[in-house]
């Protein structure tokens, strides 16, 4: 016997071939029963819930769990397994071609952490497919544990990403939707030129105003800045702030599709010359503050649709999930060469939550009553969310697990960025702005982006807003109907997939209010929703 060989081939009593790990010249170990191993794979993949719709298994082997999995479940199938040699000696062994043949099936070999969780990100839904799960081929696993269990490791990851992700489409989808589709109209006679044209760009330095409570100590040195030309981004939290003490920024930025929003505009009168950057999910009314509202794409699917097929917005990075994050995205996109943060503390210091001037002081005086005085209110606010432990010993603020999330992702965001970023010296929890990679003579990637997007707009779109609706709904009410038997993604051409892909946050929200719909159902309630609703906005 060869002793370069991973695996000989033996027959079961059915006939099947079943690979063996060579572990000495006299013994080897079957990775399947040699008895019936078409039962044995059947047996486990019984065990699987109706509602698991993707499934990862961890070693081909002979390939009898995914073929079970495949016959048995409407599943996604992902098999991850290492060592091409090995792999090549199945494959000249095994004929895999009904698994290969199956558009359900994927075949991972050797991947690196970043393949897995790039395929995992991409291809998981938890809308459409339900639960997924990990079922690993343990006498295959069990020699080799570690790449195994690193790659285990990877899919908790994956998995927690999409979870995190989920849960916030599944609690706002519906809200992204109607205000996206409403603010077509209003994108129509959008001032998205103006940066770009009234701005000299790019902007040597910028200031970003943050809420937090450091700012009411910082606010002199913002206001000395601003006598120096710096130009000043604000928060909407933090407008009324700068507005209170005679600053006017050069621009103010909104990212949350809430109602709430309306509170940091409102008694709060901006400046004719001010543009407002919303982004294209904000509550409608919120143009109707500015006479220069400026929307720009997020992240979201139907925003880089509409980039991609009506006309092309300013691209704004919002996946740290808060404002401040999206200014420093900004002031990126412009150029910056240095950039000074303030009020960004992503903590509440002695109590306190936000500086003063902000919304929440009136908010409170406006909800009082005699049962819920303002004390009890900012309290509630306040202790909304357990305190983590300080990372340093004597502080005065509090975090968050969710403010310590935004401050993370801004230090990341800051790390990857050329310009010079600093941090006004304040109370809050310390923002680590190490920069850990440098780019000379090049230019940032967000700022090509943008200045291809305003060169772009040379070619005028021919398309109104209502008549890029309808077409939008008419492509929706084109998508195919859904069958139980497919997996709906696979059977949908390159266009239908990014009209569909528009509406997967919509189905998010909608199988959390009517979570016994199954994918058919699902999948047909959105597209009627969706078009209803793209009806109500062109019928006013």
């Amino acid at each position: 016997m060869d002793k370069t060989h991973r695996y000989i081939f033996l027959k079961s009593r059915g006939g099947e071939t079943v690979p063996a790990i060579v572990l000495s010249q006299d013994n080897t170990q079957p990775l399947h029963s040699m008895i019936d191993p078409k039962r044995e794979a059947e047996r486990l993949v019984s065990t699987i819930t109706n509602e698991t719709g993707f499934l990862i298994i961890l070693g081909l082997g002979g390939g009898f769990i995914p073929e079970a999995a495949l016959k048995m479940t409407g599943a996604r199938i992902l098999v991850i397994d290492y060592d091409k040699n090995s792999i090549t000696e199945l494959f000249n062994n095994i004929d895999y071609s009904g698994l290969l043949n199956n558009g359900r099936f994927t075949l991972l070999i050797d991947p690196s952490n970043e393949e897995i969780k790039k395929y995992i990100l991409e291809n998981y839904n938890p809308a459409l497919y339900g639960g997924i799960k990990t079922i690993p081929l343990r006498t295959r696993t069990e020699h080799d544990k570690e790449k195994f269990t690193n790659a285990a490791a990877i899919i908790q990851e994956s998995i927690e990403i999409i979870s995190t992700d989920y849960s916030v489409q599944s609690r706002f989808g519906l809200r992204w939707f109607s205000n996206i589709i409403r603010n077509i109209s209003l994108a129509d006679i959008s001032n998205e030129n103006y940066l770009t044209e009234k701005t000299a760009l790019p902007i040597q330095n910028a200031a970003i105003a943050a809420a937090g409570p450091s700012l009411d100590h910082q606010i002199s040195y913002l206001a000395e800045l601003k006598s120096q030309n710096t130009y000043i981004i604000s928060t909407d939290t933090a407008l009324g702030v700068l507005l209170n003490n005679k600053i006017y920024p050069d621009a103010v930025v909104s990212i949350d599709c809430q109602f709430i929003s309306y509170y940091h505009f409102m008694g709060n009168n901006l400046p004719n010359d001010i543009p407002l950057i919303l982004d294209i999910a904000s509550p409608p009314m919120l143009a109707g503050f500015s006479s220069l509202p400026v929307f720009f794409s997020s992240g979201h699917p139907l925003a880089l649709y509409i980039n991609n097929y009506w006309r092309p917005f300013i691209q704004l990075d919002t996946s740290g999930g808060n404002v401040t994050y999206a200014c420093l995205s900004l002031a990126e996109v412009l150029g910056a060469s240095h950039i000074t943060l303030f009020g960004a503390d992503f903590s509440y210091i002695n109590c306190q939550t936000y500086a003063r001037g902000t919304y929440i002081n009136p908010y409170f005086s406006k909800m009082q009553n005699r049962l819920s005085p303002i004390e009890a209110q900012s309290s509630a606010l306040l202790y909304r969310s357990l305190f983590l432990s300080h990372e340093k010993e004597n502080s005065n603020y509090y975090e968050t697990s969710s403010l310590r999330f935004y401050r993370k992702n801004l230090e990341e965001k800051a790390a990857g960025m050329k310009s010079v970023i600093i941090s006004a010296p304040g109370y809050g929890a310390p923002i680590n702005l190490v920069n850990k990679r440098i780019v000379n003579n090049v230019e940032c990637g967000v700022w090509s982006d943008i200045k291809a997007g305003v060169e772009s707009k040379e070619r005028k779109t021919l398309l109104s807003g209502e008549e890029f609706l309808r077409l939008y709904s008419d492509d929706i009410a084109g998508l195919p109907k859904a069958d139980r038997s497919d997996d709906y993604m696979l059977k949908l051409n390159g266009k239908d997939r990014q009209v569909f892909t528009t509406l997967l946050p919509l189905a998010a929200a909608i199988k959390r209010r009517n979570g016994e719909l199954n994918q058919n159902d699902l999948i047909e309630e959105v597209k009627r929703y969706s078009i209803n609703k793209i009806e109500c906005v062109l019928a006013k």
